[in-house]
């Protein structure tokens, strides 16, 4: 097996089932020990998509790769990096019984300063699960009397469905409807991350569903400023040791350029209609994020256009300061300076029944991923 050989067998699959053969897969982890030899020091690479984390542990990926290469995960949970402050915000909807908030899932356990989505739905509020943002829409046609609320958290994956949503209350006037909206753009951390001599990233797994919309050509400037390769890669383990293979294959080289590994899912261009909901319904702001703080233009707030949509326009919140938690690590998990296992509390204090921090509460938490398949 070449360096090159993997691409040409990758190209010409086209189920699930061939990316999870172990026999190619086994084949990649001795080419990349192969070619791992040629390092003349370590190298770290940083994922930055919660299914690429889950499925790094799932599969036991770093168990077949040589000591050189160092899988580190980053901010790439959309529900991980949202500040305790916006929960406290949900929380204030909530507490109103003219409201129902509505929210993904992954919301409901993510603790707040005093307390979590899912301990005040017990206790009375009017707090429900959809799957689409259109559920949502629904639901405030046939609760006129009533404010729905959507909790709108996520990248550039989930923010046009939201944006859609809009569009859609917009289409039928209803009065009720309003997002709280706390999206995100990946490229702005990414570079932050990159900045980060302690962290000393040499190249980058990047987000496959982000990527679907945005574009292989949205990570170009990050790989020519810090002359960094970035690869667009899958979910499957194939596709995953693929990846791993071909940024280990431009280092190497001394290159540092984008490659779409995903390409049956990813273009250059992205999805253009995704992004023409997402240029106007929003406008780019600057944003929170749980462990890094607030990054310049990594967000993404309602326009003003559609401020009767806004639900930080249409309600009026008492939210006292956030109160974070001290010995919850979530933070320096997330930029990737530490793994689950260093943190005191992992599968002591902290589990997904009892969770203390948002990485353990996702399904794309690099904490509910160590906890689950990690152990």
């Amino acid at each position: 097996m070449t360096e090159t050989l993997t691409g040409s067998i990758t190209g010409g699959m086209k189920f699930q089932d061939e990316f999870r053969d172990r026999k190619l897969v086994q084949n990649m982890a001795t080419n990349i020990h192969r070619m791992a030899e040629r390092l003349t020091s370590p190298v770290n690479f940083m994922e930055v998509c919660g299914t690429h984390t889950m499925s790094i542990y799932q599969y036991g990926i770093r168990t077949l790769l040589p000591d050189k290469i160092r899988l580190v995960s980053g901010p790439g949970c959309p529900v991980c990096v949202t500040p305790i402050g916006y929960v406290d915000k949900a929380l204030a909807c909530a507490a109103d019984p003219h409201n129902i908030v509505v929210t993904f899932g992954d919301m409901l356990r993510v603790p707040g300063s005093h307390s979590s989505l899912m301990e005040q739905r017990a206790v009375g509020a009017d707090i429900r699960i959809v799957y689409s943002p259109l559920d949502a829409v629904a639901l405030a046609k046939n609760n006129p009397e009533r404010r729905v609320v959507f909790l709108g958290v996520g990248f550039e994956t989930t923010a046009p469905t939201i944006a859609a949503s809009i569009l859609e209350a917009a289409r039928f006037k209803l009065k009720n409807y309003c997002v709280l909206a706390s999206h995100k753009t990946m490229p702005q951390p990414m570079e932050i991350l990159s900045a980060d001599p302690e962290l000393n990233i040499k190249g980058y797994l990047c987000p496959a569903h982000v990527s679907t919309v945005i574009g292989g050509n949205a990570y170009k400037p990050l790989a020519e400023k810090y002359h960094l390769p970035c690869v667009v890669t899958g979910f499957e383990p194939a596709d995953v040791m693929h990846g791993i293979e071909m940024l280990l294959a431009q280092t190497l080289a001394g290159t540092g350029i984008v490659e779409i590994q995903y390409s049956r899912a990813v273009s250059w261009e992205g999805n253009q209609k995704a992004q023409t909901f997402l240029h106007q319904l929003f406008e780019p702001c600057d944003a929170a994020w749980r462990g890094l703080g607030v990054l310049p233009g990594s967000g993404l707030t309602i326009r003003p256009e559609y401020a009767d949509f806004d639900a930080e326009q249409v309600l009026v919140l008492d939210v006292p300061d956030a109160v974070e938690n001290p010995a919850c690590l979530c933070g320096e998990v997330l930029k990737g300076k530490l793994t689950p296992f260093g943190c005191p509390l992992f599968a002591t204090l902290c589990t997904p029944e009892s969770p203390v921090g948002a990485c353990m509460v996702s399904s794309e938490g690099t904490c509910a991923a160590a906890y689950k398949y990690g152990r």
